[in-house]
């Protein structure tokens, strides 16, 4: 691979549709149609996770636990999340040497039942273990709507149009960060945290109506091997038999030898962490210290945040695709995927370290309306920062692997959700013993050193991709 020849063609599938360009196959309408139901599909994990947290403590309260018990609770959602990606993006993906692709709705139409079921289960639990499993089924189940969402977003969408509509499928599903703690913590405070969980399973519901009724296959046309498969046994020409669906949910782990890809993974979790360091133990930093007992209120502190992201996503997704073909245009036509992820450096190195370790500062050291007023600052600018980092990440990972980009966005989310799933256990402790404030530093620490990975990747970008030989491109 020479710095100076294309590095994708104008149809990376290589397929036409009735005589059309691939991407030709949708109107706009329908693509924007196909970006809503799937951004709503994206919404339900993080509104599983974020809805809980605020009513942390009424659960433990509720079950007879404490509440480091319970927040593992969380640790065990992002980690059955991590699976479900896996297992989602596996069987969705557009994998060309395997057989038993079945493309991206049968992924929607298996999983949204099973978060529907687990939904109720949290809904009547009445023990911390059963708490657990039902909330593992229910994260398993919602969390194939990330990574097979941004494949969705890579089968309908140009490369030139991508950043901004994964942008937009980012600012909507951190509407799940934004009004999943405020709305949880209302409902937790004025009716029961089992009422959320129960409306949880509800929207699970109407997401699958939606799926089962309307959702088209999106998988390109002619690149779904189950139909290869189908055809042969019609013909007699194989048997078919069981292990034609079988697939291993950890197989797309293995794209992470892709060095290019394990780096844009490790750097999400860097600029991840420091959200779930900020939020997880909030009723016991914010309500501690500025006395903050109402559930609803607590939620409401997550408000600058989600608003942030909201702002953020888009808003870098738009840029980035700018710098792409601007940068396209100067070099003659020749682009690199490293060039969309320019516009993250400043929110990696600058606002995500800085408010978190501001934020610490101010909860230790300082009190009164002016600090909480600069702490939700903070917190603004932190959830804009992540979601600059995010938003083009994820169409950088779909720019390098575009055949397989359902599966190289599970590899990336479900390897960056083991991480944090094994980091937040310890936040708590963490912060009893040593402090918010000394806790928020060594975070931020890890936030610097992601901001000098990721200008290694812009530097060095091109030697990584063909270093690790799994690109499409």
């Amino acid at each position: 691979m020479s710095e100076e020849s294309p590095l994708l063609p104008p149809n990376p599938s290589g397929v036409i549709f009735e005589g059309k360009d691939i991407y030709d196959r949708f109107s706009a309408s329908k693509r924007r149609a196909i970006l809503a139901v799937v951004s709503f599909c994206g919404l339900l994990p993080l509104f599983v996770g974020g809805s809980f947290t605020p009513s942390i403590p009424q659960v433990a309260r509720d079950l007879n636990s404490d509440g480091p018990t319970i927040s593992l609770a969380v640790s065990l959602s992002i980690c059955a999340a991590s699976l479900g990606g896996l297992a989602g993006g596996a069987y969705s993906t557009l994998c060309k040497d395997h057989l038993y692709t079945d493309g991206r709705r049968p992924v929607y139409l298996y999983c949204l039942p099973l978060s529907c079921i687990g939904s109720a289960g949290v809904a009547m639990a009445d023990s911390v273990p059963r708490l657990m499993f039902w909330r593992f089924l229910q994260a398993f189940g919602a969390a194939p709507g990330s990574s097979v969402g941004a494949g969705v977003i890579g089968d309908i969408f140009r490369l030139e149009e991508r950043g901004q509509a994964m942008g937009i499928f980012f600012a909507a599903i951190i509407l799940g960060p934004a009004l999943a703690p405020p709305i949880g913590g209302v409902m937790a405070h004025y009716a029961s945290w089992r009422s959320m969980q129960a409306a949880l399973g509800i929207a699970a519901f109407v997401a699958f109506v939606l799926m089962f009724l309307w959702f088209p296959e999106t998988i390109h046309p002619g690149t779904r091997q189950m139909d290869k498969i189908r055809r042969e046994v019609a013909e007699g020409r194989i048997r078919f038999n069981w292990t034609h669906y079988f697939v291993n949910p950890l197989r797309p782990l293995a794209l992470l030898k892709n060095p290019s890809l394990f780096a844009i993974s490790l750097v999400g979790f860097t600029v991840l962490l420091t959200d779930f360091v900020l939020f997880i133990p909030i009723a016991y930093t914010f309500g501690v210290h500025y006395n903050i007992t109402n559930e609803a209120l607590i939620g409401a502190c997550f408000l600058p945040s989600g608003i942030g992201s909201i702002i953020g996503a888009p808003l870098a997704g738009r840029i980035s695709d700018k710098i792409l073909v601007r940068l396209r245009e100067q070099r003659g036509g020749v682009w690199y995927p490293e060039d969309r992820l320019r516009v993250t450096v400043f929110a990696a190195a600058i606002l995500v370290p800085v408010t978190v370790l501001g934020s610490g500062l101010l909860t230790q050291f300082m009190g009164g309306a002016l600090s909480l007023t600069l702490n939700l600052i903070c917190l603004f600018f932190n959830g804009a920062g992540i979601d600059t980092v995010l938003g083009p990440s994820a169409a950088y990972v779909v720019d390098i692997m575009p055949s397989r980009s359902a599966e190289a966005m599970a590899a990336a989310n479900g390897f960056r959700a083991m991480l944090l799933a094994a980091a937040i256990s310890g936040i708590i402790p963490l912060i009893d013993m040593i402090g918010v404030a000394a806790a928020s530093f060594l975070v931020a620490v890890v936030a610097w050193l992601g901001s000098g990975l990721l200008w290694c990747m812009i530097r060095y970008g091109s030697q990584m991709r063909a270093w690790g030989g799994a690109s499409d491109i």
